[in-house]
């Protein structure tokens, strides 16, 4: 079942990737059925066969992107098994970059950000399990467990050379994605932080909204994206409509047909046409990257901060016939200009690199926030 598995994989890659002949292809099989022999007979310890399949497998798929990965029959189903009230997380998104887990982002008032976890730092120690050679999936396997109990990780952080080790307890993450507040020397400014589009964000937004227009004194908004990890695409859309009259907010595609899709907005601008700053950072990705991007290229914001992460892709969770699953990139985001946001992110129209370890809590501190409301008085 193994082999029959795997071989089904390489004839995917093989067949997507360069035209092979069918000869060029069997000989490539062939070769890797000799690589397996010879490491069988004498490779200096013995080794797990099926472990090795696995790992075969998935570096296939690994060798896609950072964001497709094999789950075996175990692991699918211990994602498919809801663990709320069990098991508890750190609160951090995390994507594959060289074979090393990396952060996308923190995400607020959970264990993960309170430790001081940022987004670009790299997990190469999980415990004292060595994160290189295992898949995203295996990672985030090691980083779950029951609430309450703690995890070492060793972080390797850009321009810091030591590796740096943190102790998080887990807990269980519960995100509430909204949250506002008025803000500015003349508190005339509305400030909403979006933390996540989850299936309740475009609600929790729009009430956000309506209870700051219900108070005239309001003329501007600051939308908070920094550290906003994405979500659902339904979402992204949903929020960048509020803000819009007409025009495509995002496209998709992908080989499929059904994966080749654009999104619109409708008419009706729920602030009315007021200003609008959007902060992003290195942690803003995917859902948010749409709606930051589609705002910039509309002329509808001004986007303020750090270069966004890059996340312009599709996951979809396949099932195979041996009871595991793969998790399979399906197609791009592009940006109404036509950009894709894969790799590349979404640039501010200022550039202002973040001071300080925590602008959630120190708010006062934030030079960020604080040169958004400058500009509203410039």
């Amino acid at each position: 079942m193994k082999k029959n598995l795997l071989i089904s994989i390489l004839f995917f890659y093989f067949s997507s990737t360069v035209v092979f002949s069918k000869n060029s292809l069997y000989e490539k099989i062939d070769l890797f059925g000799e690589v397996l022999e010879n490491i069988q007979k004498d490779y200096v310890d013995e080794v797990d066969q099926s472990d090795m399949m696995d790992s075969a497998i998935n570096g296939v798929l690994q060798s896609l992107d950072p964001y497709s990965a094999y789950m075996s029959p175990e692991l699918f189903k211990e994602m498919q098994t809801d663990t709320r009230g069990e098991f508890g997380g750190l609160g951090i998104e995390i994507g594959m970059e060289a074979g090393v887990v990396k952060v996308i982002s923190p995400i607020d008032d959970t264990p993960a950000a309170k430790a001081g976890i940022k987004a670009g730092d790299y997990i190469v120690k999980i415990g004292n399990e060595q994160v290189q050679g295992k898949s995203l999936l295996e990672a985030v396997k090691l980083m779950r467990g029951p609430v309450g109990t703690s995890i070492d990780l060793t972080i390797r952080r850009k321009n810091v050379k030591k590796p740096l080790e943190f102790k998080i307890v887990r807990k269980i993450i519960e995100v509430q994605s909204v949250s506002s507040k008025i803000i500015g020397d003349e508190k005339n400014l509305g400030y909403i932080r979006l933390k996540s589009f989850n299936e309740n964000s475009d609600k929790q937004f729009l009430k956000s909204l309506k209870e700051f227009e219900k108070k005239s004194k309001v003329k501007g908004y600051v939308f908070d994206l920094r550290n906003n990890p994405g979500g659902l695409l339904t979402q992204a859309i949903n929020i960048t409509d509020f803000f819009l009259d007409e025009g495509e907010i995002v496209s998709t595609k992908g080989r499929q047909v059904s994966e080749t899709r654009k999104f619109f907005a409708r008419k009706g601008d729920e602030t009315k046409g007021k200003p609008i700053v959007v902060l992003i950072n290195y942690g803003s990705a995917s859902a948010a990257e749409i709606f930051a991007g589609a705002l910039k290229d509309h002329k509808r914001a001004i986007i303020l901060g750090e270069n966004s992460y890059g996340k312009g892709s599709v996951q979809s969770i396949i099932p195979l016939r041996n009871g595991g699953g793969i998790r399979l990139t399906i197609s791009k985001y592009y940006l109404p200009s036509g950009k894709s946001i894969s790799e590349v992110g979404v640039t501010p129209d200022i550039f202002i690199e973040e001071e300080g370890e925590d602008f959630t809590i120190n708010t006062e501190k934030d030079n960020q926030l604080n040169y958004a409301i400058k500009l509203f008085s410039s």
